[in-house]
């Protein structure tokens, strides 16, 4: 795979199933036009698709209870409006699309009432005079020429969005029989996500932070609105985040979420909960075995069971979770789907069940789950395996402390001796998965072995793992990442005299670390959008003034030892700093701070910064961004490991 070939990642979304119409939308980048191409298309359950629409930004297709309407997101061209997501809907059986929102700043993907009639969504609005509004005196004021923010909070901006106060997210309502306007449900003075409607089509079910948002918090409160006016009722005070709620068919109201209770408020493992009228929700999964993945959709109560994905050992599994459990653990979970892949999306009617699964030869496929096993339906991958991918092997080894490293080697072609890369993810809670990555494939196509993993801090592998690091990072974590490098240089066809090692916001804090604790052990480094000093980001990123104390506290001594930027001088290798010039979630003076430290000390320093990105340019920068930098990472390591 060559920097380029990212044009042939095509990504579906979260499909929707009513009856025999399958829709999902599939997403890739488009170099030409420096944009995301996306359409919706229609799988055939007995295999085969067609273009559903033709783009080219379409996407979160749903499809009425009744069967008879597909409802929308589509984006055109152009500023404003007419650049952004507006709600669509059109008829099951074809025919021209019907634009029923022109939101200024767009809309969120739209929910079925029961009368198939109604839609709920939530959409950002602008106070008068900001983001290409009109003022109070029919001005429209560039961004630079906007009036002054008063900030009183914290939480007041949000990496890869931007400021959030002065546009909060709002549950609007729509009418589809209708020409009319959408109706805001709730006020402008917080905002809300996630709608879900009650079974009786008269309220919606939105998150809230917690007592209406009223100061900071990083708890949630599930709140029903009624549409047609009236209080809110609040549903479920929880004791931490509240996530995609759904409704059982028998009443029962369920969400994703995690617990703050126990004083974890970082590498917590979300679980499925019920609410109880007029009680606490309940928990049905166990807190140390069961990791939800909530970027795989809302659950799926299917009969006595509710589907969910599950994240384990890099893979991410869809299981079932009987309706009456307690504290259920992962073995007690029946398997739907698992093994070497990771469930990124799914859908259920009646008794089919469909995924969309990724996996070391795939970005996702539509597949239908049955009792004689999975039935893949499409192949939109091909044109990236005939681009050629490299071979993964897994990984296993023990730290220095007897403890349990899991991971992969991606191998180059050829015999070797090949030079070695350790790439290392960020988070630090998350996990590499059992799937194509874009990056390994790339840095092993032009001759680079690739060695992943999961140290401990990363998700899935049980929440003890995941807060082994709170308060105690760059120790066992170091442990795991050197751990597994020298599992694989046991290998005779790597180059243990030619190593390098990467990383992006973990990763690259973790780079700048080892990069000064263990230089001997690399010829250079590459780090990435890092954290390299906990005192400024506690006060410059999007989530410091919690996420700081969360994984390393509030002492600043502490802070200063357990920053990268503290031992700067000890870097003896050639190290690339590299940024984005918009990312709020790792600040751009994180880069500049060690670039200039780096230099001081005489260490060979470039520093590589990119206009116009936030935090996530690796997985949704511009398209000739991603090149780039690709090209710009094969260029450095050409020239310090050759």
């Amino acid at each position: 795979m060559r920097p380029a070939d990212i044009e042939v990642l095509a990504v579906p979304g979260r499909p929707a199933l009513r009856g025999d119409l399958l829709l999902a939308a599939v997403s890739s980048p488009d170099l030409e036009t420096d944009q995301y191409r996306s359409t919706i298309r229609r799988i055939s359950l007995s295999g085969g698709e067609t273009p559903w629409t033709h783009g080219p930004r379409d996407s979160s297709p749903a499809i009425s209870p009744d069967g008879r309407w597909v409802a929308f997101l589509r984006a055109g061209d152009g500023k404003g409006a007419e650049g952004s997501p507006q709600v669509h809907v059109m008829p099951v059986g074809g025919g021209e699309s019907r634009r029923l929102t022109s939101l200024h700043l767009g809309a969120d993907a739209p929910v079925w009432a029961p009368d198939s009639r109604w839609l709920a969504f939530t959409a950002r609005d602008p106070e008068p005079g900001r983001y290409g509004t009109e003022d109070a005196d029919e001005r429209t004021p560039e961004p630079a020429a906007e009036a002054p923010r008063l900030i009183k909070r914290l939480d007041y901006r949000i990496d890869n969005i931007g400021f959030l106060r002065d546009r909060p997210k709002r549950l609007f309502v729509l009418d589809t029989f209708e020409d009319s306007e959408p109706e805001a449900v709730t006020p402008r003075d917080y905002s809300v996500s996630q709608p879900v409607w009650t079974p009786d089509g008269e309220r919606v079910v939105v998150t809230v932070p917690h007592d209406f948002d009223r100061t900071e918090t990083r708890e949630h409160d599930l709140v029903a609105f009624p549409v047609d006016g009236g209080e809110p009722e609040v549903l479920a005070a929880c004791a931490g985040y509240a996530d995609q709620p759904v409704y059982a068919p028998d009443g029962t109201l369920y969400f994703i979420g995690t617990s703050h209770e126990d004083g974890v408020v970082v590498a917590s493992n979300a679980g499925l909960y019920a609410v109880v009228p007029d009680g606490k929700p309940r928990r049905l999964t166990d807190v140390e075995t069961v990791d939800l993945e909530p970027g795989s959709g809302p659950a799926i109560p299917l009969g006595d069971e509710v589907l969910v994905a599950v994240r384990n050992r890099g893979a991410v599994e869809l299981r079932a979770i009987p309706a009456d459990a307690e504290g259920a653990k992962l073995d007690d979970l029946r398997v739907l789907h698992a093994g070497h892949s990771a469930v990124h999306g799914f859908a259920a009617d009646g008794e089919t069940v469909v995924a969309v699964v990724a996996g070391l030869d795939t970005a996702g496929e539509l597949v239908v789950l049955g009792s004689d096993g999975p039935r893949v339906l499409t192949d939109y991958s091909k044109p990236l395996r005939d681009k050629g991918l490299c071979e993964v092997v897994e990984l296993e080894t023990t730290a220095p402390d007897g403890y349990p490293v899991h991971g992969w080697l991606v191998l180059p072609e050829g015999e070797g001796p090949h030079p070695v890369l350790r790439v290392v993810h960020g988070g630090p809670f998350a996990q590499q998965e059992w799937t194509v990555f874009d990056e390994a494939q790339v840095y092993a196509s032009a001759g680079f072995a690739v060695v992943l993993g999961n140290p401990r801090g990363s998700a899935g592998y049980g929440q003890s793992h995941g807060t082994s690091v709170v308060h105690n990072l760059g120790t066992v974590d170091v442990d795991d990442v050197l751990a597994l490098l020298d599992k694989a240089l046991e290998r005779p066809d790597l180059d243990s005299s030619r190593t390098g090692i990467m990383g992006g916001s973990y990763g690259g804090f973790m780079t700048s670390w080892v990069a000064a604790k263990h230089p001997d052990r690399f010829r250079a480094a590459w780090s990435e959008r890092a954290v390299n000093a906990w005192d400024s980001f506690a006060g410059s990123s999007d989530i410091g003034y919690y996420f700081t104390e969360g994984y390393v506290g509030a002492d600043p001594e502490e802070q200063r030892r357990r920053s990268p930027l503290s031992y700067a001088a000890d870097v003896r290798i050639p190290f690339a700093v590299v940024h984005s010039e918009q990312d709020w979630r790792c600040p751009l003076e994180q880069a500049q701070r060690q670039f200039v430290a780096l230099r001081q000390a005489g260490v060979e320093t470039e520093f590589l910064l990119f206009p116009g990105e936030g935090h996530e340019l690796t997985r949704s920068g511009k398209p000739r961004h991603r090149v780039q930098r690709f090209e710009a990472a094969l260029a450095w390591w050409t020239r310090h490991l050759s």
